[in-house]
């Protein structure tokens, strides 16, 4: 059984791991985007373990919520959401290790997800993402995310088609 599970600052290195992993990343790459450490080329983003603590702090004081996901003793992902205050609404995300894929963990861990976010009081999530990945559309589909707004992102100086996912959970 897939469980939620929030690291301590030592477990950070698993999140190093997983964000500097070319396959795991790969979504990620080509976006035109300005943070600390983001590899356009491969989606990669660093993470040292000299920015773990900034980080942890940043997530308690911004009220962010982050959680790996755990099957049997072994992290193969994690989930997080926090308030998008330009947007004003809370956004979520999920990353599974590229090696853990197709095995259930990203339905289950956006239910999972979505249960803690309804019991913390909030009425609904949001994501977006582009069109071309398909599974992931079914996937958010699946735990009840409904498209409520199309709109074109820059991906390797090409416009790539994208949607907005929304749930309600109140």
């Amino acid at each position: 059984m897939l469980k939620l599970y929030i690291p301590k600052i030592e477990d950070y290195w698993y999140e190093e791991k997983l964000q500097s992993d070319e396959d795991t990343m790969s979504y990620n790459a080509g976006y035109e985007v300005s943070y600390f450490g983001y590899h356009y080329d491969t989606g990669c983003i660093d993470f040292p373990e000299s920015r773990w603590q900034e980080m942890f702090e940043k997530r308690v004081k911004e009220h962010r919520f982050f959680a790996y996901l755990q099957k049997d003793n072994l992290f193969v992902g994690y989930v997080n959401y926090q308030f998008n205050h330009e947007e004003n609404r809370y956004e979520c995300g999920i990353v599974i290790d590229a090696k853990e894929r197709g095995k259930g963990y990203a339905k289950e861990g956006l239910k999972l997800l979505c249960e803690h976010a309804k019991k913390e009081g909030i009425s609904s999530l949001y994501d977006e993402f582009e069109v071309d990945r398909p599974g992931v559309l079914v996937l958010f589909n699946q735990v009840g995310f409904r498209v409520v707004e199309y709109k074109y992102y820059q991906k390797f100086h090409q416009e790539v088609k994208g949607v907005v996912v929304k749930i309600n959970l109140l």
